[in-house]
């Protein structure tokens, strides 16, 4: 979900590639009048097994500059070699100047991803440019996500597990309420799975206490990400609970545990995790 989210904040605002390169990396961006989203397919050029995540192309009457997006969550050695051809390709098929933008939410990776490529002598090195947690603003002011919801729900997946956690989903859940239904359930989505347990729990608080949202689309939508987050926490903790006493879960105790909707129930099954022998015995009806 992270992979892909990452790549649809750049797909619903095609300027925000060039944005980052120029405002936040101090990229060289040229003058554009137009950023589009091409084919990443590149089997022109490269075998049809090697694929871009995201091209963007900028404009001005012609191609400008190609920026090739990667959204990288972990290391991957083969990328040394992926990444130039990715270059290669998109400089040939537009016959302008390429870059590329590597896209994490892990600070570790972004250093990984900064890492100079050597493609030989004399000079012909590849510098990607990286946007990790660190360069992504912390967005606070629900009138500043507003007008960049896509920046809004990036810095919530950036930020999301700091001290700062609640007060940035707060922002992104108030910039995703003006937007069409579709783009809304995908962006809260993804600001509600962006948060540590803290934030989660204080939403949920605020939730309780009537804290108004802006459309009652956001604010019905919330309210169930928050009780399916309790949920899943609680039968989570039902498993951990039975193999924390050595007992064996086989996997159709586990689904039937995860699919449950019921919080008592769930509450209940805690409860008998700490005294059953065997796991099946959760389920047994509790002598009245």
């Amino acid at each position: 979900m992270t992979h892909e989210a990452l790549l649809l904040l750049f797909r619903n605002r095609p300027t925000l590639a060039a944005e980052f390169l120029r405002d936040t990396l101090g990229a060289p961006v040229p003058r554009f009048t137009e950023a589009r989203i091409e084919p990443a397919e590149l089997t022109e050029i490269v075998p049809a097994a090697h694929h871009a995540d995201l091209v963007v192309l900028l404009l001005e009457d012609r191609p400008v500059l190609a920026i090739v997006v990667e959204a990288q969550l972990g290391r991957d050695p083969d990328k040394a070699y992926a990444w130039p051809s990715y270059l290669v390709a998109v400089r040939a098929r537009y016959r302008c100047r390429a870059c590329l933008l590597v896209v994490t939410t892990d600070e570790a990776i972004a250093a990984w991803s900064a890492e100079p490529i050597d493609l030989g002598p004399p000079r012909w090195v590849l510098e990607p440019y990286v946007l990790g947690p660190s360069a992504v603003p912390v967005i606070t002011e629900p009138a500043e996500a507003r007008m960049r919801p896509e920046v809004a729900v990036l810095s919530a997946m950036a930020h999301g597990q700091s001290e700062a956690g609640l007060s940035v989903a707060l922002a992104a859940l108030a910039a995703a309420a003006g937007l069409d239904a579709e783009r809304q359930q995908l962006y809260v989505d993804v600001v509600l799975s962006s948060l540590n347990e803290a934030a989660k729990r204080s939403l949920e608080a605020m939730m309780k206490s009537g804290y108004e949202f802006q459309s009652e689309f956001a604010r019905t939508y919330v309210a169930k990400g928050v009780q399916e987050g309790t949920l899943k926490a609680k039968a989570q903790a039902v498993i951990a609970f039975l193999e924390a006493r050595g007992l064996e879960v086989p996997a159709s105790v586990q689904e039937r545990i995860l699919a449950s909707t019921d919080l008592a129930e769930l509450d209940r099954w805690i409860r008998r995790a700490a005294v059953v022998r065997d796991a099946h015995e959760l389920f047994m009806a509790t002598p009245s």
